[in-house]
Order: C-alpha cells, then structure tokens, then sequence
C-alpha cells in the first residue's frame, strides 16, 4: 500500500462522458490505481451528468504538487494543455490520437477547427512529457512524427468488457433475428473519417447483385443537421436502398442488441487511433472485414479478414464468402477469439501498473 505518500496520480482529460470508450478507460486505471494503493483522481473540463457524483471534479478544482504525476489523455483540443506547461508536477501523455482535421474541413469548419486545435495541442505539448503512453503502436509513430522524443510505451485500451455481459434489448432482438436475413454491422459515431458511404456502396453491390434478403445496420450517434450523416441518408435515397437502418444515438441495451443479431462486422473506417468496435465484435463472436488503414490492422492482429482494397465489388464478394463458406467463417472466428485474449484487462492492467511503477523509481 502507498496510502502514506504525499504524491497523487491526476488524470485530466477535456470531457469525460458516460459510456464512451476513453472514458471508460480512465475510469479503469482510475480503479487498477486505487487497488495497487495510489491515490489517484480525475479531473476535466466537461463531466458527463449521467456519472455518479464524485466521479471527476472540473479542472479549475486541482491543487497542483510537484510530487503529483499527471496523466493527460489528449484526443481533441483543450485549454489544460497550456495550464499543463505550467504544472510542477510530472506528466504523462496518454494518446488517443487526433482525427486528420481534412476528414472534417468539407462537412464542418467547427469540427475541421476543434481536430486542428487538437493537433496544435500534440505539437505543443512534444517536449512536456516524460512518458507517452500510446494506445496503438500507430499512434506511437503519430507522436514520434509530431515531434516527441521521451519513450513511449505502447499501451492498449482497457475495454469494460463486463458490461457486454448485460441483457441487450429483446425488442431489437425479435424485431431482426432469425428472419433469414443476413445482418451487416457497423458501430461507431457517424463521422467521415469512419467512411460510412463506402458501407452504404458496398451494400448496395451485396443486396442487389449477391443477396437481396441483407441489411445494414449503422449503429452510431449524430446531431441533426449535421452535414455529413445528411450527405448519407441522401445517397441511400438517391440509391434507392431498401434495408439501411441508421440506428443514431440509442441506449446501451440496444447497441447490445445489434451485435447479437449481426451476421458480420464490416469496417471500412480510414483512420483509427484504436477501433473499440473490432474488439466488440471479437467479443461477440462475429467474423470481421475491415480496410487496412491507421491502426486497424494492428488491432486485429491477424484476426477478421482485412482488405487492402474496398472496391464495393471486392467488399461484398468478401462478404459473400464470409457468409458462404463456413470453413472460412470458423477460422476467422477462431482467430479472432485467440486475439481478444491479447486484451484481457487484467494483463493490460498489469502492464500499466508496472510502467507507472518504473516511471515513479526513475
């Protein structure tokens, strides 16, 4: 136990929100930190009213300490960053990466603006560190090429796995299941970096020329108006394409739900600091296709079945064979099963504990 040192370990992050996969990654290490005997807190900008009171306290509340380490998870833009030039205490950079601001420029100059700033953030704060820990080894060469020169380790994110575990929405589940449909699924916010109209053109190629009895699920939240996910309701429109259900933002039991009645994961995202989702999915037991681009690969790790071209011919004959061939089925399932073990949380929070160790010794 360490309940009688002076030095606390802060986690500050921009916005910490209900449900979100870097959120529940701070609350992980938050909980790995109390039961190897740290102190430890979590500070941020934005607290998502849905948490428990006393989950996070507003930035403005911390008291800064020289014998403090500070873990700041960078992702977006954020006014910490230039107080965090300013701290005494110790920092380390946990790196979510920052989505490539020209994904956004044509559909919104705010968000183009807010992953710009994100960027200015990253560049601004190289020397600050002592230690990264990156997410991805992709997101290890992201801050090696954006000027960072302390070590940085290699950590994957820590999924809350127990929470798959709950009961998914049985009205989602009689509404699609066992209706010979074969049920495509993608999950992740609706954001052109994720490339959802190359799942639409895909589909399009499946259900009219390969299987007409399919559906595309795009599981993800939006806000209304916005100019992208309206560009992709216009082009099913202009399609004329039966079967695409954009789900936008819905509880968790039915995000539970989908991945029960999913047939197959298809991910055509261009970039991924991490991709949550392909966890999901092994977790699931859903064979997966996805595009080789950013992390994607790696965190498959040899696992679904991935691309290096998303010619919608080429996806949806993949998609047929996936559905067709039950060796090949078994064998991706097979390995996918093998490579969700790689993300069991105690071996992740193992390893971070053994790296906040060293760094606290040196």
């Amino acid at each position: 136990m360490r309940e009688e040192s002076k030095m606390e370990i802060i986690q500050m992050l921009p916005t910490i929100s209900y449900g979100d996969a870097i959120g529940n990654h701070v609350l992980a290490l938050a909980d790995a930190l109390r039961s190897a005997g740290y102190k430890t807190k979590i500070y941020a900008e934005n607290i998502d009213r849905r948490l428990p009171r006393g989950t996070a306290k507003k930035v403005e509340e911390y008291k800064d300490k020289s014998d403090n380490i500070i873990l700041f998870h960078l992702s977006i833009g954020s006014r910490i960053a230039d107080t965090l030039l300013e701290y005494k205490a110790r920092v380390i950079i946990v790196y979510h990466n920052v989505t490539p601001p020209e994904f956004w420029r044509p559909y919104s100059a705010q968000s183009g603006q807010l992953c710009e700033e994100g960027l200015a953030c990253v560049r601004r704060l190289a020397g600050r560190p002592e230690l990264c820990l990156a997410v991805s080894g992709f997101n290890k060469k992201d801050l090696i090429r954006l000027g960072y020169h302390c070590p940085i380790e290699v950590l994957p994110i820590l999924i809350a796995f127990d929470d798959y575990a709950k009961k998914p929405s049985q009205s989602v589940i009689e509404k699609y299941r066992d209706d010979g449909y074969v049920n495509i699924l993608f999950t992740g916010r609706i954001a052109p970096n994720k490339k959802q109209e190359d799942l639409i053109a895909a589909f399009y190629y499946y259900k009219n020329y390969i299987n007409p009895k399919s559906r595309l699920f795009i599981v993800g939240s939006f806000q209304e108006g916005d100019v992208y996910s309206g560009k992709l309701q216009k082009y099913v429109d202009e399609l004329e394409l039966n079967d695409v259900v954009f789900t936008g933002h819905i509880p968790f039991d039915e995000i539970l739900a989908y991945y029960h009645v999913a047939d197959l994961f298809l991910c055509l995202s261009e970039h991924e600091g991490f991709c949550v989702p392909l966890v999901e999915a092994m977790y699931f037991g859903i064979p997966i296709i996805a595009y080789d681009s950013s992390a994607v690969g790696e965190t498959l790790g040899g696992s679904g079945l991935l691309l290096q071209d998303k010619d919608p011919k080429v996806v949806a004959e993949a998609m047929n064979r996936i559905v067709e061939d039950r060796e090949l089925r078994e064998k991706i399932l097979r390995n996918e099963k093998a490579r969700l073990r790689d993300f069991d949380n105690e071996k992740i929070k193992e390893r971070f504990l053994e790296i906040i160790d060293r760094f606290i010794k040196q």
